[in-house]
């Protein structure tokens, strides 16, 4: 017979007999859930197989707008296949409207395409790495010491034209600010001149998840290098469109944006 017992806040443990399923995570529109089945597991989520480590781990992630209704499944050696249904939370975001703008600060000039469609090609390429590292199985730390001055989900509709949401965490912080790795990975790209994002890296941790940083300043490590948490990885600026330093975190699970808060502990946004 198959029983749930929530085992915390924050974790869910689905077992049958002496067999179990753990998924640890928040349970919300932007999360990233992290589990561990039994040895051998196959892993479905809404029908597509997950990429399981031979120790059993998988990891999956919901975006900002996530449907909150999904089906997790798996199946162990010699068992019959199993099904959950997972439920969401839906998250409430801050929503800012401002009129009046000069054009140009609503739509980026024509000149300035063709770098802008590079810019997001070279970041498609870096995230597109599907490392078996099970990285993301670690506690994360915050990269970087700081205010919280913007949060994941927020928005801005301009001149009544909505713009893309907000996808990371920004923390305020002079130019010259430590940036350390949150988890183990590997350095998958470095430019220290994107148009929107100035100095830009990210940082992946197996599994199709992956770290970026934005607006840098300057990077400490190179494309291919392996990383360890908490090691100095670049320094906070005000590289590209922004209005002071800070360093945007961003997190990924493969195309998913999902919010780095619900893996750190928390702190209050000013």
């Amino acid at each position: 017979m198959l029983k749930i017992l929530f085992v915390s806040f924050f974790s869910l443990l689905v077992s049958l007999n002496t067999l179990a399923v753990e998924l640890q995570g928040e349970f919300s529109q932007g999360s990233l859930i992290r589990g561990k089945a039994p040895e051998g597991s196959q892993v479905w989520l809404d029908g597509k197989a997950l990429e399981v480590s031979e120790q059993g781990y998988f990891v999956f992630g919901f975006g900002r707008d996530a449907e909150l209704k999904h089906e997790l499944s798996w199946q162990a050696p010699e068992q019959p296949k199993q099904l959950q249904e997972v439920i969401l939370k839906k998250r409430e975001y801050n929503i800012q409207r401002i009129e009046g703008l000069p054009p140009k600060m609503v739509t980026p000039p024509e000149d300035v395409l063709a770098r802008i469609r590079l810019d997001n090609q070279q970041v498609a390429k870096a995230r597109a790495l599907r490392d078996s590292r099970t990285d993301f199985m670690q506690t994360f730390i915050w990269p970087a010491e700081g205010p919280i001055s913007g949060v994941y989900g927020s928005q801005r509709v301009l001149n009544g034209q909505p713009k893309r949401p907000h996808f990371g965490i920004d923390v305020a912080a002079p130019t010259g600010t430590p940036v350390y790795a949150p988890a183990d990975g590997i350095v998958t790209l470095w430019v220290p001149d994107m148009y929107y994002s100035g100095g830009t890296m990210i940082i992946d941790h197996g599994h199709g998840v992956s770290s970026t940083f934005l607006h840098l300043h300057a990077g400490h490590v190179e494309v291919g290098q392996t990383v360890k948490q908490g090691q100095l990885v670049a320094e906070i600026g005000a590289t590209g469109r922004v209005t002071g330093a800070h360093l945007d975190w961003r997190m990924n699970w493969q195309n998913q944006r999902v919010d780095p808060a619900f893996l750190v502990p928390t702190r209050v946004a000013d």
